[in-house]
C-alpha cells in the first residue's frame, strides 16, 4: 500500500506543477516464474521374468492347476512347514515353524509348533485350522496331488490358541514331512461359497510370505508381486518381482534389450538356440514336478480287461510320443523310464528298457480279448472298438500327444476320438467316471515316493464318515496283489526302493500307465544384471529363491 500511495501523490504533484513534463512510463519488468522443483520417490528395484502363461487357477494341490506359475506363486505366497533343501530333502522352514517332530509312536503322532508371529496378510494367525482344512480337502476331494498320506490321518487337534498342532495317524507314515506344504487360509475358505474347484481359481485371498500380490491381471498376462510389509521375518531386498506373459521371440528380445532380467519357458530345440544366441544370457534346464503319462483306465468299460490294455500299449510307439512331446528341447534327456520316481529325483531307477510298439503282440492281445479284425477295424460282438482319449484343454504337450496317440491307434485299426475338457472338469469329474478310456495327464511328484506310489496305484481306502467315496487314483486302478507292498512302503515297513523293484514290473504287466518324460523348462538369465536367479531347490521352482534375488545394475 505504501508504494501505491506514493505513486498517487506523484501524480497529483505533476498535475499542479508547470515544470512537470510528459516522461515515458517506466519499463515493463517480466514476471518471474516460480522455480520448478522435481521430486521423485525412491527407485523401485524389480526383476522382470518372462513366462509362457499366467492363466489360473493357482491351487497347488489340484492336478488341474499344475503349471510353472502355480508352483512359482505358491512357493512365495503360501506357508509350508517344510521346504525342499538343495538336495531335495525336506528342511524345516524356521521362518514359519518353531519345531515339527514325531512325539509319539503309538498312535503315530506328529506335533507342529508354529511361530506366534506367523500370520496371514489380513493379520489372521497361521494356525491349526489351516492344517485341518487342508487335511479335510485332501482326503475327500478327487483330482488332488498325492492324497495317500493325508488319508492316513485320524485326527488333528490344537493347543495354545492353535499354534501347537497335533496330528494323529492311523498308521506310521515316515513321509510325514511331505504333508501340509502350501497351507491355505482356512478362515477365508472354509465357509466361502462354491466348492474346492473355486479355491484359488482367480487369485489369493490372503498370503503369508515375503511377497504379496500387488496385481494379478490374467487378460494382460501379468502378475506383480511386491515386498510384504506384514511379513514377520527379514524383508526381501527386491521391491518387486514382475511375471509377464510373452511369446518366445518377445522374451528373447526383452532379454537382449535388458527389459527382462530372466525368462522361463517350455522350449524346443529352436528356443534353446534362440536364447543361447543372445549375448550375455546364461541358460539352465529347470525340471518341473510333472511327468507326462498315458493312463489306460481300468475304470472304463472298454479297458477293464487287461488283455485289451496290453493291446493298446503295444499299439503305441512310445519313442515317437516322447520325440513329439519333447521336440529335442530340455525335456529330451529326461525320459521317464520309471512308473513312480521322476528322472530328476534321487532314487530314480530305470525299469522301462524297451519301446512299447509291437504290432504282433497288439493283434494277439486283441484276439485274446475277444476282438476280431474285420476289414480295417477291430470288432467285438459286432461293435467296433472305439476309444475316448482325453487331455486337459489347451494344455501342451498333453493335447498334442493325445492327437498323436489317435493317429498311432488308427494305424493299428483302432478307432478313437480326442476330447479336451477344461482341466477342472476332467480331473474332478470325468476321471471319476467311466467315459474316458485313455487320459494324457501329468503325474505330479509332491516329494515322497511312497505316497506317490500309493496315490497313483493304490486301491481306494475306506471313505471317511459322511464323505463321498472317490477313486484312490484317477485311473480307477486297484490290484490286490500289489497292495500289501504299497502299504508296506507307505508305512515304512519296507524300503521304498525294495518295493519299487518288486512292484514296477507288476504295474507294467497290468498295462495301466505309459510314462513318457518329465517336463523340463528352460531358464534364461542375465547374470550381469541380477544375482541369485537360479533353478531353485529341486522341484520347488525358480521363484522359490526370489527372497534372495538382487539387482546388480540398479
Amino acid at each position: 500500500m505504501r508504494r501505491l500511495g506514493g505513486v498517487l501523490a506523484a501524480a497529483v504533484l505533476c498535475g499542479t506543477a508547470a515544470a512537470c513534463t510528459n516522461a515515458p512510463p517506466p519499463p515493463l519488468v517480466a514476471k518471474s516464474e516460480a522455480p520448478v522443483i522435481t521430486t521423485t520417490g525412491p527407485k523401485v528395484t524389480e526383476i522382470v521374468v518372462g513366462v509362457d502363461d499366467v492363466a489360473g487357477g493357482y491351487n497347488p494341490h489340484a492336478l488341474a492347476a499344475q503349471s510353472p506359475i502355480t508352483t512359482a506363486l505358491s512357493s512365495l505366497l503360501l506357508p509350508s512347514p517344510f521346504r525342499p533343501g538343495n538336495d531335495g530333502a525336506p528342511q524345516l522352514d524356521r521362518n514359519l515353524m518353531v519345531s515339527a517332530k514325531v512325539t509319539k509312536a503309538e498312535p503315530f503322532t506328529v506335533t507342529y509348533t508354529i511361530r506366534k508371529d506367523a500370520s496371514w496378510s489380513d493379520s489372521a494367525p497361521i494356525a491349526a485350522e489351516d492344517f485341518y482344512y487342508l487335511w479335510q480337502r485332501m482326503r475327500t476331494e478327487p483330482g488332488v496331488v498325492d492324497p495317500a498320506g493325508y488319508r492316513l490321518i485320524n485326527n488333528i487337534s490344537a493347543r495354545e490358541g492353535g499354534k501347537v498342532v497335533e496330528v494323529v495317524f492311523g498308521k506310521p507314515f515316515p513321509g510325514w514331512r511331505s504333508l501340509f506344504s502350501n497351507l491355505l487360509p482356512a478362515h477365508l475358505l472354509k465357509d466361502a461359497p462354491g466348492t474346492w474347484s473355486n479355491v484359488l481359481s482367480t487369485g489369493f485371498p490372503a498370503t503369508a510370505g515375503p511377497f504379496q500380490v500387488r496385481s494379478l491381471d490374467e487378460p494382460r498376462g501379468e502378475v506383480v508381486l511386491e515386498r510384504s510389509d506384514r511379513y514377520w521375518e527379514v524383508p526381501t531386498t527386491l521391491d518387486r518381482v514382475v511375471i509377464r506373459r510373452a511369446t518366445h521371440s518377445a522374451m528373447a528380445e526383452s532379454l537382449s534389450k535388458g527389459d527382462n532380467q530372466a525368462a522361463l519357458l517350455r522350449a524346443d530345440a529352436a528356443d534353446v538356440n534362440l536364447l543361447k544366441g543372445i549375448q550375455n544370457v546364461a541358460t539352465k534346464p529347470v525340471p518341473r514336478n510333472e511327468v507326462v503319462q498315458v493312463l489306460l483306465r481300468p475304470a472304463s468299460e472298454q479297458l477293464k480287461d487287461v488283455k485289451t490294455r496290453r493291446a493298446i500299449v503295444a499299439a503305441l510307439d512310445r519313442e515317437a510320443l516322447i520325440a513329439s512331446g519333447t521336440q529335442s528341447g530340455p525335456s529330451a534327456p529326461f525320459r521317464a523310464d520309471s512308473y513312480v520316481v521322476p528322472p530328476s529325483r534321487a532314487g530314480y531307477v530305470k525299469t522301462i528298457t524297451a519301446n512299447t510298439l509291437d504290432a504282433a503282440v497288439s493283434d494277439q492281445s486283441l484276439t485274446e480279448a475277444g476282438y476280431v479284425k474285420t476289414g480295417t477295424e477291430w470288432q467285438k460282438a459286432g461293435k467296433a472298438l472305439k476309444l475316448r482319449i482325453a487331455a486337459p484343454e489347451k494344455v501342451e504337450p498333453y493335447v498334442g500327444i493325445a492327437n498323436r496317440i489317435k493317429a498311432q491307434l488308427k494305424d493299428r485299426g483302432i478307432d478313437s476320438e480326442v476330447v479336451t475338457p477344461a482341466a477342472e472338469d476332467l480331473f474332478s469329474k470325468q476321471l471319476t467316471e467311466k467315459d474316458i478310456d485313455i487320459a494324457v495327464v501329468p503325474r505330479v511328484d509332491a516329494g515322497d515316493s511312497a505316497a506317490a506310489l500309493a496315490s497313483e496305484y493304490g486301491c481306494a481306502g475306506d471313505a471317511p464318515d459322511g464323505a463321498t467315496p472317490s477313486p484312490q487314483n484317477i485311473a480307477g486302478f486297484c490290484d490286490p496283489a500289489i497292495q500289501a507292498d504299497i502299504d508296506a512302503a507307505l508305512n515304512g515297513k519296507t524300503l521304498v526302493s525294495d518295493v519299487l523293484a518288486r512292484v514296477e514290473p507288476l504295474i507294467a504287466a497290468q498295462a495301466v500307465s505309459v510314462p513318457l518324460f518329465q517336463i523340463v523348462d528352460l531358464l534364461g538369465v542375465l547374470p550381469a544384471t541380477v544375482s541369485g536367479v537360479d533353478t531353485g531347490a529341486p522341484l520347488a521352482g525358480v521363484l522359490s529363491g526370489a527372497p534372495e534375488w538382487r539387482r546388480l545394475d540398479k
